[in-house]
């Protein structure tokens, strides 16, 4: 069997990898893709593979992006942390999910249904995703609140008042406007999964930042970009030349 891993987290692919490889050691893992782009490359210019593993938000926009570009003909297991908003479309088109963080014997069932379908897909059609992009459109706009625990009790911070989010010693940790801190249980990365692209952005591996908390980006060395917040963080948001066209777009498209 040859698959295809379309995912934008290359942790999240390595351990994708490994968990196929222990279940279908025959498997042929062909290529591991990071983005829309790279994506409709490789389908353009390759022979289609068995099987597609499919992150939903990448690096570069929507991973459904891809089905407007080129018609694949094989099963694809969509991986997502939207979960409450996407299952049900995406089990009327026949198509399975792996919802994040998944575990080996969700991939096994995963396998099992796959090969239950191989009839379904041989008909050579392409699944009609229009409901399916209209629900992750929705799920795009992100949670509106996070549970917290802090001081012994349970409470919910509104998405809306979260300046910036950060990571530090393994801790992830959501900072408001008011400049109060919570922590959060979950990883940096599931935690970016569930907000909004448009209004969150990572600006490098601790910090994800709303753009309403950006106050002003200066130039800075090498063709860095220095990012204030309207309120302090505990250490410079810098970055890197390599994303600095992307920041900037991202910054432009309200």
């Amino acid at each position: 069997m040859r698959i295809v891993i379309i995912e934008d987290e290359i942790k999240a692919a390595k351990s994708l990898a490994t968990t196929i490889a222990a279940i279908r050691p025959t498997a042929q893992i062909v290529a591991s893709l990071q983005s829309v782009e790279s994506a409709v490359n490789f389908f353009t210019s390759n022979e289609q593979p068995d099987l597609v593993f499919m992150d939903i938000q990448l690096s570069d926009g929507l991973a459904f992006e891809i089905f407007e570009a080129v018609q694949l003909r094989c099963p694809v297991v969509f991986c997502t942390a939207f979960g409450e908003y996407a299952l049900d479309a995406i089990r009327a088109n026949g198509i399975d999910y792996i919802l994040k963080p998944f575990s080996k014997e969700e991939v096994q069932k995963a396998f099992e249904k796959v090969d239950n379908l191989k009839n379904f897909f041989q008909q050579n059609t392409q699944p009609d995703l229009s409901g399916l992009l209209a629900k992750i459109g929705a799920a795009n706009k992100g949670k509106e609140s996070f549970l917290v625990f802090k001081d012994n009790k349970y409470i919910t911070v509104p998405t809306e008042q979260i300046a910036f989010i950060y990571i530090r010693y393994d801790t992830t940790t959501i900072m408001t406007f008011q400049n109060q801190s919570f922590p959060l249980t979950q990883s940096l990365e599931t935690v970016q999964e569930q907000l909004s692209p448009k209004q969150f952005y990572r600006l490098n591996r601790q910090y994800l930042v709303n753009f309403k908390a950006i106050k002003e980006v200066e130039h800075y060395s090498a063709r860095k970009l220095f990012v204030k917040l309207v309120l302090p963080t505990p250490d410079e948001l810098l970055i890197g030349k390599e994303k600095t066209t992307a920041f900037l777009e991202w910054m432009g498209e309200r």
